[in-house]
């Protein structure tokens, strides 16, 4: 049971959709944000107030690609597993990706990962379905029966969609519902089954190389048959310079085209695989120093509207194996704040816009709801302490997996209170009085 009231005193409330910025009490009613008062406001009687002294109250993060393994692979990670590493990193929100076991390209498994959602009761799920039945990229799935039994978005996630005219005709059936379609970005023929940035360190390892182009030109393609079709286009974590020029190209055209980056992608450079750590593989690869600054001048300048995981987890099966064999993927969502809000300690962007990257955009490229603290809103707040200084210890995460590159890496800033829809499903208790 929840308290009907909840007040948030004493912290920063930073919220980029309503412009937001400095100390605020916010309270809590019945779910929904009820008033965000002036510091010191006479409250009501009977409230349960968190003292959240030295921390930001910001919108409710949302992550827009979130592998969340089940049906099919709960050895990796069930939907309960995984919503607790949502909350754990500071998440009341995911979109949950449709490469599952079996492939969700109908309205049955829709409904199923949203009843599994339900009886875990931590951070909402958004689910996507599959571009194409099975995700072979042969014939369209059924947009509208998974849109009605929820769905927000379709994507081949893991897979491209090599064929043009199968792309051309998704993002017209997808236009007729006002669907956004992810893509996953490679031309496979350029890829031929590279398993790491093509560059000087593929080179001096003696692994094949994926090169940019590979995901340049499919970005192209798809940007192009968009502006044909008119549909809504995401480019799933953007990993080059060549895809980030091409974004912010159609933005300046008007094309309904929106990207995401992952905190992998903007943090590390290739040279992250110099020993052969199978953590650090994935798909796009780590690029080099040229593509990583490009990503950072596109969060900065309005380019990327969202930061995204791409949480992947996997066992020891799939890691514990020759580099070339190895999946592609690692555990994202505990570790997205502190990479985010060391852009902010660079100085690459604001803490303004780092957490409209993490919230407010993320629900604007899909239109979702949540990503502000406007009164009347549902109660999906996130508090962080930007001050917290932690170490990544994988062993201890919510997440099944263990895959990831930042083990025992000292980080700085945390999430530590998630409320969704008003009901604390993360922290906070320590402050409680």
């Amino acid at each position: 049971m929840r308290p009907e009231m909840i007040v948030l005193q004493n912290g920063r409330v930073l919220d980029p959709a309503t412009g937001v910025d400095g100390a605020r009490t916010v309270r809590i009613e019945n779910g929904r944000i009820a008033a965000i008062d002036d510091p010191g406001a006479r409250q009501p009687a009977g409230a349960q107030v968190l003292d959240c002294a030295g921390r930001w109250i910001v919108p409710g993060l949302v992550d827009l690609h979130v592998h969340l393994r089940e049906p099919g692979e709960e050895y990796k990670e069930t939907i309960l597993s995984g919503l607790r590493s949502a909350v754990a990193g500071g998440f009341t929100a995911v979109v949950s990706m449709p490469n599952t076991k079996p492939v969700i390209d109908n309205a049955h498994l829709v409904r199923f990962v949203l009843d599994k959602a339900k009886e875990a009761g931590l951070a909402k799920v958004y689910p996507s379905g599959a571009t194409t039945k099975g995700q072979k990229g042969e014939a369209l799935a059924e947009y509208g029966d998974m849109k009605s039994a929820g769905a927000v978005m379709m994507t081949d996630d893991g897979h491209p969609v090599m064929n043009p005219g199968i792309m051309r005709r998704a993002l017209e059936y997808a236009k007729a519902f006002d669907l956004p379609i992810m893509v996953h970005e490679e031309d496979l023929n350029l890829a031929a089954g590279g398993c790491m940035h093509e560059g000087t360190v593929s080179m001096r390892l003696g692994l094949k190389g994926f090169p940019a182009a590979a995901e340049d030109v499919m970005v192209l393609r798809d940007i192009e048959l968009a502006s044909l079709t008119g549909g809504r286009l995401h480019i799933g974590h953007l990993s080059t310079a060549g895809a980030v020029r091409a974004v912010r190209e159609a933005k300046r055209r008007g094309l309904r085209v929106t990207a995401e980056a992952t905190p992998h992608h903007f943090t590390l450079t290739d040279e992250a695989v110099a020993t052969y750590d199978t953590n650090a593989k994935m798909c796009p690869p780590l690029r080099s120093q040229e593509h990583v600054d490009a990503v950072l001048e596109g969060l900065a300048d309005g380019t990327i509207d969202a930061i995204a995981t791409d949480h992947a987890p996997h066992s020891s099966v799939e890691k514990d194996v020759e580099f070339e064999r190895a999946s592609n993927g690692i555990v994202g969502l505990e570790t997205a704040v502190p990479l985010t809000l060391a852009l902010v300690r660079r100085g690459v962007i604001g803490e303004k816009r780092a957490i409209e990257l993490l919230s407010t955009g993320p629900c604007r490229a899909f239109g979702l709801p949540g990503g502000t603290l406007a009164v009347g809103a549902a109660a999906d707040v996130t508090v962080i302490d930007p001050a917290a200084e932690w170490t990544v210890e994988p062993a201890s995460f919510e997440s099944k997996g263990r895959n990831s590159p930042f083990g025992g890496w000292k980080v700085q800033g945390r999430a530590v209170l998630v409320m969704v829809d008003g009901r604390i499903v993360h922290g906070g208790e320590q402050r409680s009085r």
